[in-house]
C-alpha cells in the first residue's frame, strides 16, 4: 500500500507498520544486541543468508524504520543511514573505489564536500576532477580516464545554488557507463527525486531539512537499483568477497547489490553507524518534511523578491527568482519549489557583508542550514575558508556572499528583520 500514497502520507506512516498492540510510533530500541535462541539462525544472519539484526552498529529497527520511510520517498530499492551527511558522502565513493580509481565531480560543492574530495581522497589514492558544471557535454567527457568509476554532483549546490543539469550529468555518465551520485540534501525528496531523472545514488545530509530542528546529525545514502554493476568496472560487487565467505554481492543481491555491501562491508568496518536516539529524532523530523519544504520554498523566494529590490542590495541569487542564472533549470527540475536557500550581495563587499550579518536580530550566525529558525552566515571567511581565492572563484563563492537559510517564521517578521539590518548601514 505504501508504494501507492503520495509523498505527504509517506513522511507520516511510510517506513513503519506498527502490529496489534505495538507503539503507534516507531520506538527508540536502544540496544547493542539482539537475542537468538538458534545457533544456526543467528549463523545464517551473519553469512547473509537470513534477514533480522545482529548488532547495532550494522542494523538497529529504529534506524531500518528510517531507511525505509526515505527510500520510499527517493523511490529507491533501499537505503542506508549513516553518523553523517559526511560519512554518506565517504561511503557512496569507498563502495565502489579504491586506490588508483578516479571521480569527475562538479566543483561548486559545499566546503566540507570539497575538502573531503581534494585532500582526504587522495590519501586513499583516489584522485578527484572538478569540473564546470557549464562545460558542454564533450568538454567534461575530456576529463574521463578509463579508472573514472563515478560522477558527483549537488542537485542545488552549496552556496553557489547552480541547479544541476540532470539531463546532461546523465548523459555524460551513461557515456562512461559509471555510476552518477546526487547529493539531493537542499532540494529532499519533497522537491526532487533524481532517480527520475538519471541519478543512480543519492545521497542527503539528514542533519539538514530531513531533521529540520537543529538538533540531530545523520545522514543517508540511497540505492537507486537502476544500475549495471556487471558492466566489468566493479569487481568490489562482482568479485567473492573474503569476509563473507566468497559471497559475490551482485550475484547474491541483485538490485541491492550496492547497499547491501555499503551496509555489510563499509558500516561494519567503519563504524560511522546512526544513533538509534538521533534516528527517532530524524524519523520525527520526516513527519512534516512536506509542510516545511513549502514554506521555506515560499519564504525564501518572498525573501529573496525583497532584497533583490533594496537599493544597498547589489545581486541576489534564489533558484525560482525569475532572471536568475538557474531560473530554467529550476522550473524543470524544482517545479514545486527552489527549497529554503538564497544568497546575496551586499553593495561594499566582505567588511559589508560582516557589519550586515551583526545588525540582525531574529536571524542567527549560525554554521548550519534546513532549519525552522532562520539562519544567515558568511561561507568566505567559515565554511568555505579553506579554500583559495580560485577555489573559492570555481566553487561560485565570492568574497561578499551572504548565505542564507530561510525559516518557517512569518515573512513580514523576516523582511522587517533585514530590512532594519541593511538601513542600519553606512
Amino acid at each position: 500500500m505504501s508504494n501507492l500514497w503520495k509523498k505527504e502520507t509517506l513522511c507520516v506512516q511510510g517506513g513503519y507498520a506498527p502490529k496489534v498492540g505495538e507503539p503507534r510510533i516507531s520506538p527508540i530500541v536502544q540496544s547493542t544486541t539482539y537475542k537468538y535462541e538458534d545457533p544456526d539462525h543467528l549463523a545464517e544472519i551473519f553469512d547473509l543468508k537470513a534477514s533480522g539484526h545482529m548488532y547495532s552498529r550494522i542494523s538497529n529497527p529504529t534506524i531500518s524504520a528510517l531507511e525505509e520511510k526515505i527510500s520510499l520517498l527517493e523511490k529507491g530499492v533501499g537505503a542506508l543511514a549513516t553518523a553523517s551527511g559526511q560519512s554518506a558522502t565517504l561511503i557512496s565513493i569507498l563502495n565502489i573505489c579504491s586506490s588508483g580509481d578516479h571521480i569527475l565531480s562538479t566543483s561548486t560543492l559545499y566546503g566540507g564536500t570539497f575538502t573531503l574530495f581534494s585532500s582526504s581522497l587522495k590519501k586513499f589514492g583516489i584522485h578527484v576532477t572538478f569540473v564546470d558544471p557549464n562545460l558542454s557535454v564533450e568538454e567534461i567527457l575530456t576529463y574521463g580516464t578509463e579508472n573514472t568509476k563515478a560522477i558527483f554532483a549537488e542537485t542545488i549546490s552549496n552556496p553557489s545554488l547552480n541547479i544541476l543539469d540532470f539531463e546532461k550529468f546523465s548523459k555524460i555518465a551513461k557515456t562512461l557507463d559509471v555510476p552518477f551520485i546526487v547529493d539531493n540534501t537542499f532540494p529532499t525528496p519533497i522537491l526532487c527525486n533524481p532517480f527520475d531523472h538519471g541519478a543512480n545514488i543519492v545521497i542527503h545530509s539528514a542533519t539538514k531539512y530531513i531533521d529540520g530542528h537543529g538538533c540531530s546529525l545523520g545522514g543517508i545514502v540511497v540505492d537507486g537499483g537502476n544500475f549495471d554493476w556487471s558492466n566489468g568496472k566493479f569487481p568490489q560487487l562482482t568479485e567473492p568477497d573474503p569476509s563473507y565467505h566468497g559471497i559475490s554481492y551482485v550475484k547474491e543481491f541483485k538490485e541491492l547489490a550496492y547497499i547491501t555491501k555499503a551496509r555489510v562491508h563499509l558500516l561494519r568496518d567503519l563504524g560511522t553507524t546512526l544513533s538509534p536516539f538521533n534516528g527517532f529524532l530524524l524519523n520525527l523530523g520526516l513527519d512534516t518534511l512536506s509542510v516545511r519544504m513549502e514554506r521555506h520554498s515560499e519564504n525564501a523566494l518572498a525573501l529573496a523578491t525583497f532584497l533583490s529590490s533594496h537599493p544597498k542590495v547589489g545581486w541576489v541569487n534564489y533558484p525560482n527568482l525569475p532572471g536568475g542564472p538557474s531560473y530554467g533549470l529550476s522550473k524543470k527540475y524544482l517545479p514545486l519549489g527552489g527549497s529554503g536557500i538564497l544568497t546575496f550581495g551586499i553593495k561594499g563587499g566582505r567588511v559589508t557583508a560582516k557589519e550586515f550579518i551583526k545588525n540582525l536580530t531574529l536571524a542567527a550566525l549560525v554554521v548550519h542550514l534546513g532549519d525552522v529558525r532562520t539562519s544567515v552566515i558568511h561561507p568566505a571567511s567559515t565554511t568555505h575558508r579553506q579554500l583559495s581565492d580560485e577555489e573559492l572563484e570555481a566553487s561560485g563563492v565570492s568574497s561578499d556572499l551572504i548565505r542564507v537559510s530561510v525559516g518557517i517564521e512569518h515573512i513580514e517578521d523576516l523582511i522587517n528583520d533585514f530590512d532594519k539590518a541593511l538601513n542600519k548601514l553606512k
